[in-house]
């Protein structure tokens, strides 16, 4: 690991619910992204990834302990720009076509408008997207829609990139193509990378292996922790 971290859990606890019927998602975790890293997530469903995930991103709190991102800043400061997400399904806006999807979070972050289309159509170059650029999004397959969101993130030059099941609802060859386009993007920007996933070819393509199993975190060597 290298310079100061990413995105830290301490002591880090999530429970769904209240009572009897509360559910404790993730407890005890303490982890830390730091520059340059690639981390595979690994674990069944249900064990505590995508709420990992979502707590490392500041898309939520945790009930107890704490999350930070020392060399960000705070929660207010991770999005649009440090910290970029890409989810299982690409949430591109259907109204918007593909450079518009890309050009937005670039607008929002106060970025003029020439520069971000330029920004954009370069993003959507390096992954052999440019041709799709006046599409909408309901003319791409699942593939060519989840890789427009990577242009999106690539775009925004992210320190972070946090990925929650990328490839779950596409078939092998798409899923290749996605994950390809992720490392591309990490590597073209120098981002730290993190990839929820099952599938095991994916994770060793990642050089650090986290396991969840019922909440509880544990990190393969080299840890980042």
């Amino acid at each position: 690991m290298t310079g100061t971290a990413l995105a830290r859990a301490t002591q880090v606890a999530r429970t769904f619910g209240t009572g009897p019927a509360a559910i404790v998602a993730v407890h005890d975790i303490n982890c830390s992204i730091h520059p340059g890293e690639r981390i595979a997530l690994m674990g069944p469903s249900g064990s505590g990834k995508t709420t990992l995930v979502h707590l490392l991103a500041g898309l939520d709190r945790p009930t107890t302990g704490t999350v930070d991102w020392p060399s960000i800043g705070t929660i207010d400061q991770l999005r649009p720009g440090p910290v970029a997400v890409v989810f299982q399904a690409p949430s591109l806006l259907p109204p918007l076509d593909v450079v518009e999807n890309v050009v937005l979070p670039l607008l929002l972050a106060g970025t003029d408008r020439h520069t971000a289309d330029a920004d954009a159509r370069r993003a959507l170059t390096r992954l052999d997207l440019d041709g799709l650029a006046d599409k909408l999004p309901e003319e791409l397959s699942g593939g060519q829609a989840q890789r427009v969101a990577i242009a999106r993130v690539l775009a925004g030059r992210p320190q972070l990139i946090l990925a929650d099941e990328p490839t779950g609802q596409l078939d092998h060859r798409s899923g290749a193509a996605v994950i390809d386009a992720l490392v591309a993007a990490a590597h073209h920007t120098g981002a730290a990378l993190v990839v929820n996933t099952h599938d095991p070819a994916i994770a060793e393509r990642l050089d650090i292996r986290w396991s969840m199993t019922n909440g509880t975190l544990t990190i393969s060597e080299p840890t980042p922790c």
